[in-house]
């Protein structure tokens, strides 16, 4: 169970990380959620691009994890 929560959490990250980082690239003065972060599209689009990585590093543990303990699939 606890791994299920892990993938959750990675995944979420990943999508809300990766929608950022597109809405970001196609229009600059939209930030999103990390409209409050100073230091404009540079820190925006990196913290966005660093939320997809944490993301798809925690999720991949997480199922490599899962499967380990014998969960299927």
């Amino acid at each position: 169970m606890k791994y299920d929560a892990l993938q959750i959490l990675g995944v979420a990250l990943l999508i809300l990380g990766g929608q950022g980082a597109i809405r970001q690239l196609v229009d600059h003065s939209n930030a999103g959620l990390l409209r409050w972060l100073p230091g404009g599209f540079a820190v925006s689009i990196t913290a966005y691009l660093v939320a997809v990585v944490i993301g798809a590093v925690v999720a991949g543990w997480a199922h490599s994890k899962a499967k380990a303990v014998g969960r299927k699939s």
